[in-house]
């Protein structure tokens, strides 16, 4: 899967409050998409189409600066996972994100 990976268009349900963020870097590590990246101590959202609504990034987040609802784009990881197809996601039936 690419950086230009977009699941649908503008119905993303990631929310991100700058605020909160303390710059751990956690949603930079655990996005399989590569959603965040930290800048000047905090993180930035990148491409928030790409997000497949995982949820790594909200649980992994100390500060809970990011919520997300898991959707389609997690669903679809867990149908490719079930089918045994190998992919760069951080759902299968076993790991329990959604």
């Amino acid at each position: 899967m690419g950086p230009n990976l977009v699941y649908l268009k503008d119905v993303v349900t990631l929310r991100y409050e700058a605020s909160r963020c303390v710059g751990c870097g956690m949603c930079s590590i655990v996005c399989p998409h590569g959603v965040f990246v930290q800048e000047n101590g905090k993180a930035r959202i990148t491409e928030r189409d790409a997000c497949m609504e995982c949820g790594a990034c909200a649980r992994n987040c100390p500060a809970e600066a990011i919520w997300v609802q898991t959707g389609v784009g997690c669903a679809q990881a867990v149908i490719n996972s079930a089918l045994g197809r190998k992919g760069d996601s951080c759902c299968s039936l076993d790991s329990g994100c959604c």
